[in-house]
């Protein structure tokens, strides 16, 4: 656990920082990375020390170990937030900050293009608590005050929305809830801290799914929560009340992705605008929803906002049901499978059954594309193939 900002060297680059990390190898015996603690009791050298173990660095391994600090420590100087919790999954991540911010009778403000299984949390358990959700349109901003009511906790926002892109007033909506009275959490895993920090907008919890860009493998699931110093005592309590922490592995693992994502997600960001100009080209596409792309309709405000993009974006191809699963089908570099911000690039139709305000483009088959570390030309190609099969169909 870390309840302050670590100090760094802010005068050097991001990547600089990326590599080295918050921590000290010369306090490690000169080992680079940090040791994997597996254990779960501390010992403590007496009663008193025992008695007083809140003041303790660690105390049982479920508040935390060396190897969980760590990544906490890189994650609250990537946030600039006063504390960050570690979960073993990114819905987890969406999950524990409701329950930490809401009870029965409490009013849930959640944008209408938020993430599935969001969603799903807050119709099935959240409503099961007695608590009241209401979906509002992504491009509402500060109309979001019309909205509020004096029960109103929490405003939860994503943003870009996940399928559809759509590109939220990040700090009109975070100001408009502040003074409604509502904590604002925004799940921002598709810009991570390094194209986007919530709390300097004014959002006082930053939710993401380590899964993606800072796992950048495939290999590892687990969340974060990054808290401002308001909430953060709140958001720490409910955790460990919880019971759930991330296991060490994981965390290694995420810290060794780290060591890397700067460059990647410069890749990543770069080979999706260049696949998304050249589907942008085709006659099969109706539209790209891609935030750097000028005609998109929130560009405006992305180019305001966020300092990149990333490698995960959505196009719609022309034609029903079946021209979509003829061109997924042809697909051979482009895995068929969720997830995203790794190594490999998939392709998933997009199911938008579930809004009832951010409808998404007409026009066709909605289909989402995550771009991985492959050579454009010949992702390019696997997409040609799609189109012929698509054509066929």
């Amino acid at each position: 656990m870390s309840t302050e900002r670590p100090k760094s060297d802010q005068t050097v680059g991001v990547n600089t920082r990326l590599a080295h990390g918050p921590y000290d190898p010369r306090l490690q015996h000169g080992f680079v990375n940090p040791p994997v603690f597996h254990g779960s009791t501390v010992l403590f050298p007496d009663v008193a020390t025992l008695r007083d173990r809140a003041r303790q660095p660690f105390s049982y391994a479920l508040s935390g170990t060396p190897t969980t600090k760590a990544l906490e420590d890189a994650l609250n100087e990537l946030e600039g937030s006063a504390g960050t919790i570690l979960l073993p999954s990114g819905l987890a991540a969406v999950t524990v900050p409701l329950l930490a911010f809401l009870s029965a009778g409490d009013h849930c403000l959640v944008v209408d293009s938020v993430y599935h299984p969001t969603r799903r949390f807050c119709d099935g358990t959240l409503t099961r608590m007695g608590v009241t959700v209401e979906y509002f349109d992504p491009h509402i901003g500060g109309g979001i005050a019309a909205l509020m009511r004096p029960e109103t906790k929490v405003v939860f926002i994503e943003a870009p929305g996940s399928h559809t892109f759509e590109i939220v007033d990040v700090a009109a909506v975070a100001e408009a809830a502040r003074t409604g009275g509502a904590v604002t959490m925004m799940d921002n895993t598709w810009a991570t801290p390094l194209l986007f920090r919530p709390l300097d907008h004014g959002v006082d919890l930053s939710i993401h799914a380590l899964t993606k860009y800072p796992g950048g493998h495939s290999d590892v699931m687990m969340g974060s929560v990054s808290a401002s110093r308001e909430v953060w005592p709140q958001l720490r309590a409910t955790q460990l009340q919880l019971g759930v922490n991330a296991a060490p592995d994981d965390t290694y693992l995420v810290l060794r992705g780290l060591k890397t994502m700067g460059v990647r997600l410069e890749r990543h960001g770069r080979s999706a605008l260049a696949v998304a100009e050249w589907l942008a080209s085709r006659d099969e596409v109706a539209a790209v929803l891609h935030p750097a792309l000028p005609d998109f309709p929130g560009n405006a405000l992305w180019r305001r906002q966020f300092s990149g993009s990333s490698g995960l974006f959505g196009f719609v191809l022309k034609g029903g049901g079946k021209t979509g699963d003829a061109f997924l089908n042809a697909l051979t570099l482009f895995g068929l499978g969720f997830s995203w911000g790794g190594h490999e690039s998939l392709a998933v139709p997009s199911d938008l059954s579930d809004r009832t305000i951010a409808k998404g483009p007409d026009g066709g088959t909605l289909i989402r594309l995550q771009i991985g570390l492959e050579d454009v030309d010949d992702l390019c190609a696997d997409l040609e193939r799609g189109f012929a099969a698509a054509r066929a169909a």
